[in-house]
């Protein structure tokens, strides 16, 4: 809505450019910074400000938040608690909040339902690890966004090693979704406490109502101190891990990380009402939850983008209210691609998503997937080549330039050497056969999120370098060449960054045959060098008017472009491609693309690229195949059964997209026709990568599945190796096969290497 009178015109710095909700405590209003980059920034009521207790409680509101700034929460941007009338801007969360779709739309079914207990299991999990209670889950404070549910409004929430302000004379969190000792005695809330809530807003998302409605307040506080919970209208394989989360007992209750465990395990459909037990409930993690699929049968959402989207969502203005009055929205964040960010430094890493592509290497041209599949679900596939000489499975953690930086590796392999690279390492040389380190290269600054390592030739390794923040000289990316033996830095070469702007990829260089091709510093032209000299072998200008991208494929070089003034405005939508002749550096004329599109590879000699599909401002999935045929510059667009939204790939002559919650759907380049689709066990897949007889799709948190290629039926899987976010979309492909051993990249720089035949046991 908008501005009233006597609203402020802008409050630190920020220009303000609507209400988003006003409530008991405070108001929230949608502001720009200078950058134009939207925030919700949260104005406490002026007759607060004199009151040293809710002074006390505004502190501790920012630093929770600052605490917990992450993947599943609204970053704290900046904030003034000690300011005439104290204020805190979050970043702007566009969604409707769960209270709003549960009013608008109903309750949720199936893999909605699922992704949003995991989601905001995954919150909770984070929450606690930093030392915070929420104290107030509940669903206004859920906001749908289209990469998936967020936590918002940390109000009344406290370290959990702090004691809680008395508040007298006032209540402190919402009865229905409140646990029994914060009824009881609210001094001695802890974490289990956020569980119970959880458990009542699950059993609320599933139904619409609460496990203790009642008709007052007072008697809804009666039952969830003194009753038990009704249950019977929630989905049986739900209701059997809900329950213990409602235990009248704290110590009776599933820890965020042990309910993350089972919320796992859980079927896609959740829609079916039964005796507990029924449908699926009680499954243990060494079913891999396998669901076969019937090949070409178009498979169920899955992603929180099907949700609708169309409010926009700031920091709860008090204890009860979240976003903007009505579920309406005085502007969209634009979602669309734009210049790439840095990481912020900590959790608060965490919060963008992983840009596609990710530069580890040139897209592929889609090798063999063929052979060897094996039969039913314990099968496990053969490698394409024999193991490294002496080989060992092992796990290792590659120690970045930073220890603020939550890192991911990508990795490429040549013989028995693995280059790696990515966050706070530019490049580190591993030995597959046991992965010891033999050197390694950091990275002081903060790194551009999806951006890892460049490539690797026969004796040269490319990385990307970032300048310290804190410490700033020279630019603030380079390109970096290093001796692939020694780790000595050959040369170095500033770089551009607005790619994912063009390609929907975070590459600004790629590997050409012995050459790599970077955009300038100056993102006005394309270079190419020799990869380990780094002689210039020819500059060439972008076209007037124009940014462009390189994009390597095969044995081509193309260049994907898109006209400034959109790449500004972040609405790309008039994309053109040109090849790059590799010799000279001259760009041919001109290919029209229809629409936004994401290069994927090559498939019988064309490019192959997935077509964004857009809901207003929010990327909500991948609508079509466009095929590029550069030799007769034919263009051949083929529309998907309907948009797909996940983690795209291509691999085998076949494009995939990896669905949050564990759907693979393969489709055919040429068609678009589904060719199967497969329920996995890992959420937040990226990949595929293809072997000799299976594809291997991976998550952060190292969980790796083998699928067959023909049919994509389950050959085998393994159990997490680290302590990673899950339900990432767009991460580049996480899995390097070397030899007939795979090297799978997870969180926090873990690295660990498994013989391909024999893979760990799952459980």
């Amino acid at each position: 809505m908008s501005l009233r009178a006597g609203d402020p015109a802008e409050i630190g710095g920020y220009s303000l450019e609507a209400r988003l909700g006003s409530g008991g405590m405070g108001t929230v209003f949608l502001a720009r910074t200078d950058s134009g980059r939207r925030v919700a920034i949260k104005l406490i009521h002026q007759q607060f400000a004199g009151d040293d207790e809710f002074r006390i409680r505004f502190r501790q509101e920012v630093a929770a938040a600052r605490r917990v700034s992450g993947a599943f929460t609204a970053a704290v941007i900046d904030a003034a608690p000690e300011a005439e009338q104290p204020w805190m801007a979050t970043a702007y969360i566009e969604g409707h909040t769960l209270a709003q779709h549960i009013a608008e739309h109903g309750p949720l079914t199936g893999t909605e339902l699922r992704t949003l207990a995991i989601g905001l299991t995954e919150a909770l999990r984070d929450i606690h690890r930093v030392g915070v209670v929420h104290r107030d889950l509940k669903p206004s404070n859920v906001v749908l966004s289209p990469e998936g549910p967020r936590v918002i409004d940390f109000g009344i929430s406290r370290a959990a090693d702090q004691q809680t302000l008395t508040m007298t004379g006032r209540v402190i969190g919402t009865p229905p979704f409140m646990s029994p000792e914060q009824l009881q005695a609210p001094r001695g809330v802890g974490p289990r406490s956020d569980v119970f809530s959880l458990g009542t807003l699950l059993v609320y998302a599933a139904t619409g109502q609460g496990p203790f409605d009642a008709d007052s307040p007072y008697m809804t506080a009666y039952q969830v101190v003194h009753e038990e919970p009704a249950l019977d209208a929630v989905p049986a394989a739900l209701r059997a891990v809900v329950g213990p989360c409602l235990d009248k007992e704290p110590d009776g209750r599933p820890s965020a990380d042990e309910l993350l465990v089972r919320l796992r395990d859980l079927p896609g459909d959740l829609g079916v009402t039964g005796p507990a037990g029924a449908g699926g409930a009680g499954r243990t993690r060494d079913t891999h939850t396998h669901h076969h699929l019937a090949a070409d049968t178009p498979p169920p959402g899955a992603a929180p983008a099907a949700l609708p989207v169309t409010a926009t969502a700031g920091s709860g203005a008090d204890d009860t209210a979240g976003v903007g009055d009505g579920g309406t929205s005085a502007g969209a964040v634009p979602a669309r691609r734009g210049v790439r960010r840095r990481w912020r430094p900590v959790l608060a890493a965490a919060v963008a998503v992983a840009a596609i592509g990710g530069g580890v290497a040139a897209l592929t041209s889609g090798g063999s997937g063929s052979g060897g599949e094996g039969d039913g679900g314990t099968s496990v596939a053969a490698p394409g080549a024999a193991l490294p000489h002496g080989f060992k499975p092992w796990h290792r953690t590659v120690l970045g330039g930073r220890e603020d930086i939550p890192d991911e590796l990508r990795c490429v392999a040549r013989g028995d050497a693995l280059f790696c690279g990515g966050g706070g390492v530019v490049a580190a040389r591993i030995s597959a056969v046991d992965g010891s380190r033999v050197w390694t290269a950091n990275s002081p600054g903060v790194p551009v999120q999806g951006m890892h390592l460049v490539g690797a030739t026969d004796d040269t390794v490319l990385g990307y370098r970032f300048a310290d923040q804190e410490n700033p000289q020279g630019p603030a990316s380079e390109v970096v060449a290093l001796d692939a033996a020694k780790g000595r830095e050959l040369w170095a070469v500033p770089s551009g960054a607005q790619s994912k702007a063009v390609t929907g990829r975070s590459q600004d260089a790629v590997v050409s045959g012995s050459s790599v091709v970077t955009v300038d510093g100056s993102n006005s032209r394309l270079e190419s060098r020799d990869a380990h000299s780094g002689r210039v072998a020819w500059r060439t200008p972008f076209p007037a008017g124009a940014q462009c991208a390189p994009v390597a494929a095969g044995a081509q070089l193309y260049a994907m472009c898109a006209p400034r003034s959109e790449v500004d405005s972040l609405e790309v939508t008039h994309s053109t491609l040109r090849r790059v002749d590799r010799a000279s550096g001259k760009l041919e004329r001109p290919i029209t693309i229809p629409g936004r599109q994401v290069p994927m590879g090559t498939a019988e000699g064309s490019l192959v690229m997935l077509r964004e599909y857009w809901e207003g401002p929010a990327l909500a999935g991948y609508d079509g195949v466009t095929r590029v045929d550069p030799a007769s510059r034919k263009v051949s667009f083929s529309r998907l059964a309907k948009p797909f939204a996940g983690t795209p790939g291509m691999a085998g002559g076949t494009v995939f997209v990896s669905g949050q919650t564990g759907l693979v759907t393969a489709f055919d380049p040429a068609t678009g026709r589904t060719k199967w689709s497969r329920q996995t066990n890992v959420e937040g897949a990226s990949g595929p990568v293809a072997g000799r007889g299976a594809l291997y799709l991976s998550s952060a948190t190292g969980r790796v599945t083998a699928l067959a290629p023909r049919d994509g039926r389950p050959l085998w899987s393994t159990d997490p190796q680290a302590d990673g976010l899950t339900g990432e979309e767009g991460a580049s492909p996480r899995v390097t096969v070397a030899g007939g051993a795979l090297v799978v990249a997870a969180a926090k720089n873990t690295l660990f290497a498994f013989d391909a035949s024999h893979p760990p046991k799952s459980g």
